[in-house]
């Protein structure tokens, strides 16, 4: 007999974080079953499984589909009424799932939760991967309360609310099952880095809220399988950005805000070529025709209905960056 969550670790060659960090999993899970989906790594992450933990079920991908595919296709075996997607380099913390299960049982107009993200290397500072619950401003960027852009708050108390926000973080992301599949799961075309944010968006249009709780704490090291300073990962983010604009945004925003941003990105690819070399303005150029080619696709995935005030926060990169907000 299934428990009603299931906390689900995805894993590509990820032995050292899973001995690292599947201790404290097990130790702070006992009214949760625990699974890793491999997404078919050629280390010997199953065999160390089996042997040192053989109370955790493993569901076996039969390729590397990404974050977005991997999930989709491991979750598939996994019939629990709650999710826990949760990356394989956190460290969890006592009592990290009753608060986030309980805002998710009390109120099923809530679809995800997210705890307290921290940093694992500086356990005073928020993590750069979900901070204290994410938000987005009106030309698409996501940012997160405790951190925008690439500047990381210490840790206070300021965030130990529970509160609605825009996303909840992969790193984290507590979900109900069936709000899951009935948005057909992640983009796989992501492959990785903001399909939980597309999902989110798309849970938020279809009447669902998403949630923060600080009542939870986990700590994250962040950059665990793509380095955050990954030309990869700029191509990512800025393709999936503009693709998950062009689903979720009402039409009346849509055309004006997506050639904006095409523009904004033509500058953001100087700065990066100039601050962190030629891939990742390369990377840019790459993501945008990325974007041209499955636009025809994304235009099909578009969905009936779009809510109107989809963000939290005006001209963030020009408050952020020409005002010194912070």
């Amino acid at each position: 007999m299934p428990k009603n969550l299931a906390v689900v670790i995805l894993n590509w060659n990820g032995k050292n974080w899973l001995e690292k960090f599947l201790p404290s999993v097990i130790s702070f899970s006992k009214d949760a079953d625990i699974y890793v989906i491999d997404n078919l790594s050629t280390d010997d992450s199953v065999e160390f499984i089996q042997t040192h933990f053989p109370a955790v079920n493993i569901v076996k991908n039969n390729q590397n589909y990404g974050f977005a595919g991997g999930y989709n296709e491991g979750l598939k075996e996994i019939k629990n009424e709650y999710y826990c997607l949760l990356n394989s380099d956190v460290e969890v913390t006592e009592n990290w799932i009753n608060p986030a299960l309980y805002i998710l049982q009390k109120n099923p107009s809530i679809s995800a939760v997210q705890p307290k993200i921290l940093s694992f290397n500086n356990k005073k500072q928020f993590e750069f991967a979900g901070a204290a619950g994410g938000l987005i401003d009106n030309l698409g960027y996501p940012y997160c309360r405790g951190r925008v852009f690439d500047d990381l708050e210490e840790d206070n108390g300021q965030y130990d609310d529970e509160t609605e926000i825009f996303w909840a973080s992969g790193c984290c992301f507590f979900v109900r099952s069936k709000d899951f599949w009935e948005q057909n799961g992640f983009d796989e075309r992501f492959f990785a880095h903001q399909e939980e944010i597309d999902l989110c968006w798309r849970l938020i249009n279809s009447g669902k809220k998403i949630f923060y709780t600080g009542k939870s704490k986990v700590y994250h090291v962040g950059g665990g399988t793509l380095n955050k300073q990954s030309a990869q990962k700029t191509y990512l983010n800025i393709r999936n950005n503009l693709s998950m604009m062009l689903k979720n945004l009402p039409f009346p925003k849509l055309i004006g805000l997506i050639f904006f941003r095409l523009c904004l990105d033509g500058i953001a690819g100087i700065y990066f070529g100039l601050k962190n070399g030629f891939p990742h303005l390369w990377a840019v150029v790459r993501a945008h025709f990325g974007f041209y080619a499955q636009l025809p696709e994304t235009w099909k995935l578009r969905q009936k209905h779009q809510k109107n005030n989809f963000y939290q926060s005006k001209w963030l990169i020009f408050r952020h960056f020409l005002g010194g907000s912070k």
